[in-house]
């Protein structure tokens, strides 16, 4: 395994016990513990509490040492926070938390890329929604959830806001992390796929209202898949 390989799932490891509760907010970690845990030198110990460190999981100070952190410190956008809470918990209210801000931020993305998308992004939404299309019309989804996600990241992108595009990671996890829900890629619904044809459409034609209102439906069948598939939380009220 290269040290790549070995320092990602030292680090996941350690994420999804913080985030399960294996271990609880206040409890000490040290360098020596994960090296003795893992069978890792201790210059990949120290990067992996970096890590840890950058998404405000774990908090390292001087003579007090390495302690888990409560939630309320916790980066709560991180893409790879995000992916240890929807792996440890797929019904969770974690990604029915970041599908509300799916409904905030997507509309109004959609509709500032109808103004602002070059001519390359226009064309490549369409072609990303015809390909939507065609894979979900056949049962083809093996790569459906890359085209998904790829065709949400450019939407973000189109938008030329720089905090919008700073959300594609994010979104790719929640777009993911539907896909657990059941184990598996679903065949997407009819409903789905004329949406997405009708968001590339409006954004292709500069049509800001259509494109707002066609990417706010998506998200809101997105919304009733999730509590037809037993998601818990946020989406439920």
């Amino acid at each position: 395994m290269s040290p790549t390989d070995r320092r990602r799932d030292v680090l996941d490891s350690l994420g999804r016990a913080i985030v399960t509760g294996e271990m609880t907010p206040g409890q000490s970690l040290t360098l020596e513990a994960i090296q003795s845990r893992y069978g890792v030198s201790r210059t990949l110990a120290r990067d992996c509490v970096h890590a840890l460190e950058s998404v405000g999981i774990v908090a390292s100070r001087r003579r007090v040492g390495i302690t888990v952190q409560p939630r309320e410190h916790w980066s709560a956008l991180a893409p790879q926070l995000v992916r240890w809470q929807l792996e440890a918990d797929p019904h969770g209210p974690t990604l029915g938390a970041l599908t509300e801000l799916r409904a905030a931020i997507e509309p109004v993305a959609a509709a500032a890329a109808a103004r602002r998308a070059t001519e390359e992004q226009r064309s490549g939404l369409l072609a990303l929604a015809a390909t939507i299309r065609a894979k979900g019309t056949t049962g083809n989804v093996a790569s459906y959830l890359d085209d998904d996600i790829a065709f949400h990241r450019l939407i973000l992108e189109a938008s030329h806001n720089d905090t919008f595009k700073a959300l594609t990671d994010v979104v790719a996890e929640v777009l993911s992390g539907r896909a657990r829900l059941t184990g598996q890629v679903q065949v997407p619904q009819p409903e789905a796929l004329k949406l997405h044809e009708r968001v590339a459409s409006a954004i292709a034609t500069g049509d800001a209202t259509a494109a707002e209102s066609s990417m706010r439906d998506l998200v809101a069948e997105v919304r009733s898949a999730l509590l037809e598939r037993g998601l818990r939380g946020f989406l439920e009220a």
